[in-house]
């Protein structure tokens, strides 16, 4: 395309730089499998710890319920809640994917292992930070849920931008 005599390549023309390729139909058909998937085993994944999480409440465990083990019973809770928002995440993205087939591979990609990263970081970090709090505070693995929140940060900013597009 020409501009007052200046070359500029369109957004989209093959081998422009920095250009999107359009998305590949079999690429997304792989992704929204990919996220259903993700979402309905790791949904009853965390339905799972949360049962697992009501039988300790009501065997009265000592190791979840003492006074000393608030923080634990907290990150497990933060985990379980967490793991389960994600996952139907997970559905809502395979169902946006499915329904909007002009979201560029790239922004598409990143948005996906975002989401994957993100989901297996932030409650990973809290149920981590829950094995072995010290003094009150904590375990190490917590430092994980920043790093989860950032990559989760980043997918719902890529879907959103995408979702912008689609007027």
């Amino acid at each position: 395309m020409t501009c007052g005599g200046i070359v500029t390549a369109e957004r989209n023309s093959p081998g422009s730089p920095g250009a999107e390729r359009e998305p590949d139909a079999a690429t997304r058909r792989r992704l929204v499998r990919t996220h259903f998937l993700w979402g309905w085993w790791s949904l009853l994944a965390f339905l799972v710890l949360g049962i697992f999480l009501d039988a300790l409440h009501g065997f009265k465990a000592g190791f979840y319920l003492d006074a000393s083990s608030e923080t634990r019973r907290l990150m497990w809770t933060l985990a379980h809640a967490h793991g389960a928002l994600l996952a139907l995440v997970h559905l809502a993205l395979a169902g946006f994917l499915n329904a909007h087939a002009g979201w560029p591979d790239r922004s598409r990609t990143v948005a996906s292992r975002a989401l994957m990263g993100g989901s297996v970081l932030l409650p990973g970090g809290f149920f981590l930070g829950g094995l072995f709090p010290y003094d009150g505070d904590p375990g190490l693995g917590v430092y994980l849920v920043p790093v989860g929140a950032l990559l989760l940060l980043v997918a719902v900013l890529l879907a959103a931008r995408s979702a912008r597009r689609m007027s």
